[in-house]
């Protein structure tokens, strides 16, 4: 029979010797449960930890587990047969990092007076503050805290007042009951306290099956009955849970399918996972050593809500955070989003279908108003602009009267002051005062002569449109400005109050563009498009916002009048720094007298804008 063991433990050291020689970049781990291979811990531990550190480690990992039988563990002649065991198994391989999980693979590994793998870092968990840590390791600290289970009993129960403690045989069972009753010695609580330990599993269940009113039951751990009979844990719970008359809570939420409310649990997975990272730290390079303990509260408030309907418990006494699990679905919970959805739908139905009754309402309102006041609205719009054109008129009468006052008095009074300085010159032959005299006297006759031709332009009467746009461009130009008139094919026919008004445009643009943008070369182009007349102004000066430009002054709101007036459209493109252009537009039906036939000017050029006419110095 030996040397068939030997002979199984010798094949085995010669498949994992070749599984590392073949391997040799992956890294080696072992892994220590103090619990069996079927316990939740294990199976937990074994779903999630390889899957972590393979993921951790690209793939490359060699991943070993081993189980110690807690309940045989304190029998000296089982450790030192399980150390031999893994002695051999393992003795080719090289592991990089060994995983002690809980406190009896901390205390195996810890055997300071035979240690295994003395020179591999060890990662640990463990639930006791005072373990030993031996070189070369680190780990997660979990001390657990059955306080807080209590404190849920009392809240979920207010009128409680026995909490039933049920324990094992087994050592590891004495050592849950030894700290669980440290624990509740130690706190204030003023439950009464009653410990079920170590009992045949029947008598136990007679027991739990017959408790007071205003009880509780507290499942810490049971893996052996008071017969000596070995259970499985979870089983266990199964067993009491059933048999109890009151409700069943725990500390560790494996147990929260089985029967039991709930309580503060104890989330292994959660502490697999922190270890795991722990692990791949110490996989990765750092040193163990120099990382501390993790001291973790690890524990959360779950519940069964299955058993809070069992035990007509209010969910409303709840913690705020609590997780619940096995919640039932109410037909609220199943139907209640359709039924929101419905009534979402219907109301933005019936919002939207009153709205719209009321928006009709209220357009036909709006629409009868606008037909009462359409008419008067049309007069009122017919009366302004007849007032601006009369405005206008009126304006051009006056500019008229004050231009022919300038040409037949003031004009005509100037040109004697100036003969008869002349003349005063030629006797006194005085070159001084005089001739000084003289020359001012000139200038002032030059300057009211072209004042009144700016306020009566009697060239556009005589001459048309184009011979009065080629003068003024020829008048404002001067030295550094150069002003060019171009301009299309135009019929000579054109309604006087539209040439007025296109010229007076032309004029004010071209002063402003003067004075105020710094132009050096401007552009005027009279000429034809579908629609009707265009005359463009264009400067290359500083330009400006044109936005920001209505209200500031009277030239711009004055050429949009004078078009207004008789049906034009002004349009103003500008911008800082790109200079301007400005467009006067008259539709064809207003462009010409009626009582005129339309001819074309006899000097006009024969394709658009092949003349031109520069102007300027």
């Amino acid at each position: 029979m030996h040397w068939m063991v030997a002979a199984i433990m010798m094949l085995t050291e010669l498949v994992l010797a070749s599984t590392v020689h073949a391997q040799p970049d992956h890294k080696q781990v072992l892994v220590l449960y103090s619990t069996r291979r079927d316990a939740q811990f294990s199976v937990v531990g074994e779903n999630e930890l390889p899957r972590m550190l393979d993921a951790g480690l690209a793939r490359n990992l060699d991943y070993y587990a081993e189980f110690i039988d807690v309940t045989r563990f304190p029998d000296r002649a089982y450790r030192q047969g399980f150390r031999d065991f893994l002695h051999v198994k393992y003795r080719s391989v090289r592991f990089d990092l060994v995983i002690a999980m809980q406190n009896v693979a901390v205390e195996f590994l810890n055997d300071f007076d035979n240690p295994l793998f003395p020179d591999t870092p060890v990662v640990f968990l463990t639930n006791t503050a005072g373990i030993k840590r031996r070189a070369n390791s680190t780990g997660v600290l979990h001390a657990r805290n059955y306080v807080p289970t209590v404190d849920l009993i009392r809240r979920l129960q207010p009128d409680v007042r026995n909490v039933f403690v049920v324990t094992g045989a087994a050592a590891a069972d004495e050592e849950f009951e030894n700290e669980i009753r440290r624990q509740m010695s130690a706190s204030d609580s003023q439950l009464q306290f009653t410990y079920l330990s170590a009992l045949p599993t029947k008598e136990l269940e007679d027991r739990l099956s017959t408790l007071p009113a205003r009880s509780a039951v507290y499942h810490v751990l049971v893996t052996e009955d008071g017969d000596g009979n070995k259970f499985h844990p979870l089983e266990y719970v199964d067993r009491v849970s059933a048999a109890a008359n009151a409700p069943t809570y725990s500390w560790v939420n494996s147990a929260i399918s089985h029967g039991v409310v709930g309580g503060s649990l104890y989330s292994q997975s959660d502490a697999i996972a922190r270890v795991g990272r722990l692990a791949l730290r110490v996989l990765h390079g750092e040193s163990a050593d120099s990382i501390p303990v993790a001291a973790l509260s690890l524990n959360r408030n779950e519940i069964d809500w299955r058993q809070l309907r069992r035990w007509r418990i209010d969910d409303r006494r709840l913690p705020p955070g609590t997780i619940v699990s096995f919640r039932d679905p109410t037909i609220w919970d199943r139907y209640g989003q359709y039924v929101l959805s419905g009534l979402a739908l219907l109301i933005t139905q019936t919002v939207l279908i009153a709205g719209l009754l009321v928006q009709r309402r209220r357009r036909q309102r709006a629409e009868e108003d606008l037909r009462a006041n359409q008419g008067e609205l049309q007069k009122s719009h017919d009366r302004n602009r007849d007032l601006g054109v009369r405005l206008l008129r009126a304006q051009e009468t006056e500019r008229s009267r004050i231009a022919g006052e300038l040409h037949d008095d003031i004009c005509q009074r100037m040109l004697v002051l100036t003969v008869e300085l002349e003349l005063l010159g030629r006797v006194t032959r005085d070159q001084g005062p005089a001739a000084e005299a003289l020359t001012v006297a000139r200038d002032i006759s030059k300057s009211l002569h072209e004042l009144s031709h700016r306020l009566h332009p009697t060239r556009l009467k005589m001459l048309g449109l184009v011979a009065a746009l080629e003068h003024l461009c020829l008048e404002l130009s001067r030295a550094g400005i150069t002003i060019t008139f171009t301009r299309d094919l135009v019929r000579s026919s054109l309604a006087p109050e539209v040439m007025l008004c296109l010229f007076r445009v032309v004029q004010e643009a071209l002063q402003n563009a003067i004075k105020y943008s710094q132009a050096k070369d401007l552009t005027v182009h009279l000429g034809n498009d579908a629609n009707g007349l265009r005359v463009t102004i264009i400067d290359n000066g500083v330009g400006f916002d044109v936005d920001a430009a209505w209200g500031n002054g009277v030239g711009l709101v004055s050429m949009i009048e004078r078009l207004e007036a008789i049906g034009g459209a002004l349009q103003i493109d500008s911008r800082p720094g790109a200079g301007t252009r400005v467009t006067a537009s008259v539709p064809r039906d207003v462009l010409h007298d009626t009582e005129e036939k339309a001819e074309y000017a006899s000097s006009a050029p024969a394709t658009t804008s092949a003349s031109s006419h520069a102007v300027g110095t």
